[in-house]
């Protein structure tokens, strides 16, 4: 799967297990930026203002990245939340991932190794009950061309992925298209081959 094409969450996912008596709550969505994933560990705090920690760890962009993440173990003992969690994330074939996971303090200690395992196991069973859907990187387009070529454009673009979003019927014909970035070239290739250099492009972000 390439850069510009990956699994991210479907929605948000909340799931709890139970060690040693206490509960750990964890909290998944999809986020685009670390500043929406730290909104969302804002309203997870929020929600659940009187649990012992709410620690977090996020990834943004595509899977096993690490130039934007994050993670804190919110009061717990160092590295015994925040970095497990990542690396469960980190090995999870997901990208533009947020999770955080509520503790409430059971009166039993884990100690530091319980700690790791129970942080662990805690995002490793929310992923699994976790829906799943695949981010597209999307291009705009237009293009336009003579009138006898239409079928034969429609039937190259089905093969890209390309969808039509609008069409215009001038002196020439102009389609509206929405296809992969990561099929731009090849796509733009073919219709030009197809249409014999007689195709207008028009970026449109």
């Amino acid at each position: 799967m390439s850069q510009s094409r990956y699994l991210i969450p479907a929605g948000f996912q909340r799931s709890e297990i139970e060690v040693q008596r206490s509960r750990f709550i964890t909290s998944i969505k999809a986020t685009d930026s670390p500043e929406t994933a730290l909104a969302f560990v804002a309203r997870l705090k929020q929600e659940f203002p009187d649990a012992n920690h709410n620690c977090w760890a996020y990834l943004v962009g595509p899977p096993g990245s690490s130039d934007r993440i994050g993670m804190s173990d919110d009061g717990e003992p160092h590295g015994a939340a925040g970095k497990p969690m990542l690396t469960v994330l980190k090995h999870s074939n997901l990208g533009d991932i947020v999770v955080v996971v509520t503790r409430y303090f059971g009166g039993i200690k884990l100690g530091k190794g319980g700690m790791v395992k129970a942080y662990t196991l805690s995002v490793q069973s929310a992923l699994e009950q976790l829906g799943k859907t695949e981010k597209v990187d999307w291009q705009f387009c237009s293009i336009d061309f003579d009138y006898p070529l239409l079928n034969s454009v429609e039937r190259l673009l089905s093969d890209f992925e390309a969808e039509i979003i609008a069409r215009r019927f001038r002196e020439r014909i102009c389609l509206q298209l929405k296809y992969p970035v990561e099929l731009e070239p090849q796509l733009h290739q073919h219709l030009t081959d197809l249409c014999a250099g007689k195709i207008t492009f028009l970026q449109e972000g």
